[in-house]
């Protein structure tokens, strides 16, 4: 018969003392006393507790810094929607900036009375975002896959994110059924024959809105880290000026789709520019800029998230 370990792990006790500190308002003095450590030791809880995301802080009071970022972005590239987040301070995850003011945003929209299409692409950004997402009931909303959710060794893609909103907001959902990208364009033409995928294509592309990650070309493009292209993939499509991609669908430094690579075997549905309807990009960090610049010059996005440098950095070009 096992024990029940009704002893505190690590982790209870800096999510205990990350809850006195964030919201009891306590010192750390008081939180020691509590809790029955030393000050030192509560101080470090604390700490751990933000540093392992067991605590998720908003910020409610708009700085207004960010405030006049996301009024110059907005004047700049003719955006619907701007937030713009304080940055983390040098060498920070800016996913970490940005994760609470996109669930805000998203949750502006999975708030709203009238039943909507919301289309979701993938990645660490839009992992980040429904992280932060505070549980609700949205049954009212369909929540639809921008891209493929098989990865090349036919697992589930880890980054893939429509799963993971239906289970906080009990909406119904739609994956897209197909590889991320195929082996070859006829197989990617095959899947999308399928009678099931042809109706999540159709519901995607009729999507009410968007919200997309933008990932970089360069040599750490996270098409490359997550094994979805080959080094020489990337290579042949940096060659013919690839910055970024959206969705999995590659372009250049103007913003227009590339015939080239594997946007001949993309799985999915590709942000069209200029869409009549919200396009939201949620990324940020230095490596992105030439990237989301490009995704907002096309207007394949058309609102942006993002965190302070980088709404610097995409003023300065």
């Amino acid at each position: 018969m096992s024990r029940i370990d009704t002893e505190p792990s690590l982790h209870d006790e800096a999510a205990r003392a990350g809850w006195l500190y964030y919201v009891g308002g306590m010192t750390q003095d008081q939180i020691a006393s509590e809790l029955g450590v030393s000050r030192q030791r509560a101080q470090r809880l604390v700490s751990r507790a933000m540093a392992e995301g067991l605590i998720h802080v908003r910020l409610n009071h708009r700085i207004g810094a960010c405030l006049d970022l996301e009024a110059a972005l907005v004047d700049r590239f003719g955006l619907t929607r701007c937030r713009v987040a304080p940055g983390l301070g040098a060498g920070a995850d800016p996913v970490r900036a940005i994760s609470p003011a996109a669930a805000m945003e998203l949750e502006r929209f999975l708030r709203m009375a009238e039943p909507s299409v919301i289309a979701l692409g993938t990645g660490r950004a839009l992992r980040g975002m429904v992280d932060a997402l505070e549980p609700m009931v949205a049954e009212q909303h369909r929540l639809v896959s921008l891209i493929g959710n098989i990865a090349p060794d036919g697992s589930a893609s880890f980054f893939d994110v429509v799963m993971r909103i239906a289970d906080k907001v009990r909406a119904p959902h739609y994956p897209m059924p197909v590889p991320v990208i195929s082996t070859t364009p006829e197989e990617n033409l095959a899947f999308h024959a399928l009678g099931p995928v042809r109706k999540v294509v159709d519901l995607a592309r009729a999507a009410d809105v968007n919200f997309v990650g933008v990932g970089q070309m360069s040599n750490d493009a996270p098409l490359l880290a997550d094994g979805f292209v080959t080094r020489a993939e990337l290579d042949e499509m940096q060659a013919a000026g690839a910055v970024g991609e959206v969705a999995g669908w590659v372009y250049d430094s103007s913003g227009i789709y590339l015939d080239v690579g594997t946007n001949r075997r993309t799985g999915g549905v590709r942000v069209m520019p200029g869409l009549d309807r919200p396009a939201i990009g949620i990324a940020a960090g230095p490596s992105k800029v030439p990237a989301i610049a490009a995704a907002l010059k096309s207007h394949i996005i058309n609102g942006l998230v993002t965190d302070e440098p980088t709404a610097r950095a995409l003023l300065a070009r």
